[in-house]
């Protein structure tokens, strides 16, 4: 069935008229819809792309902080062992020098003993020889000359034997004073090395929290910054829809009302 007006003593036929007006429904809701796909495939690639960049940064901060932290453990590790190799041979050192200076110590009583029993054995013969001239010369005065060289003899092997025993005294005291100094060096040098290679310790560890913390406080903005800029896209193309959405119904509408109203002022005739 045909139907058919007339406008202005013409004849119309209302049939083109309504499939012009769903072909141009068809082709507007064509068209938003295709924009609608177009501006949801652009966004979502657009958050893709955030996404990946975003970790790909975190990634590659990631894996810088941890070449640091290695770097900075590999290298208070050697530090430490440095430390420790030092201590090793300060302690060698000192061990040799105290050894050194005990030895040169005992000889050097050694030779003082040795040249004092010496001296005693040089004073006593002279003081034998000097009592048998007397003997031979002076028969008469035996008794008193042996008295008195006796007496001698005497007072110079007491006189040596203080001496003797003041030196090993002496060297007992230099003996006992270069251990007490060489004990105390060494107690320095170790509390020296214990505290460095503690304070490396202490430094090691800040350093590594620290650089956790910091690798933590990024992951964490990364995560908040991707967080939020998918809930922005994801609002933006919800919105984007919802307009386009809009959009089409009110074309649709719009042409709705325009066929009304070509209904309306055609003076409509209708024939069968």
């Amino acid at each position: 069935m045909e139907l058919k007006c007339t406008l202005q003593g013409k004849y119309i036929n209302i049939n083109h008229i309504v499939v012009v007006v769903v072909v141009v429904k068809v082709v507007v809701v064509v068209i938003v819809v295709v924009v609608v796909v177009v501006v949801v495939v652009v966004v979502v690639v657009v958050v893709v792309v955030v996404v990946v960049v975003v970790v790909v940064v975190v990634v590659v901060v990631v894996e810088v902080v941890v070449v640091e932290v290695v770097a900075v453990a590999v290298e208070a590790a050697a530090i430490a062992v440095a430390v420790v190799v030092v201590f090793v041979v300060e302690v060698v050192v000192v061990f040799v020098v105290v050894v050194v200076v005990v030895v040169v110590v005992v000889v050097v009583v050694v030779v003082v003993v040795v040249v004092v029993v010496v001296e005693v054995v040089v004073v006593e013969v002279v003081a034998v020889v000097e009592v048998v001239e007397v003997v031979v010369e002076v028969v008469v005065v035996e008794i008193v000359v042996e008295v008195v060289v006796a007496v001698e003899v005497v007072v110079e092997v007491v006189v040596v034997e203080i001496v003797v025993e003041v030196v090993v005294v002496v060297v007992v005291v230099v003996v006992v004073v270069v251990v007490v100094v060489v004990v105390v060096v060494v107690v320095v040098v170790v509390v020296v090395e214990v505290v460095v290679v503690v304070v490396v310790v202490v430094v090691v560890v800040v350093v590594v929290v620290v650089v956790v913390v910091v690798v933590v406080v990024i992951v964490v903005i990364v995560v908040v910054v991707v967080v939020i800029v998918v809930v922005v896209v994801v609002v933006v193309v919800a919105v984007v829809a919802a307009e386009a959405a809009a959009i089409a119904v009110t074309v649709v509408v719009e042409v709705e009302v325009v066929v009304v109203v070509v209904f309306l002022v055609v003076n409509i005739h209708t024939y069968y």
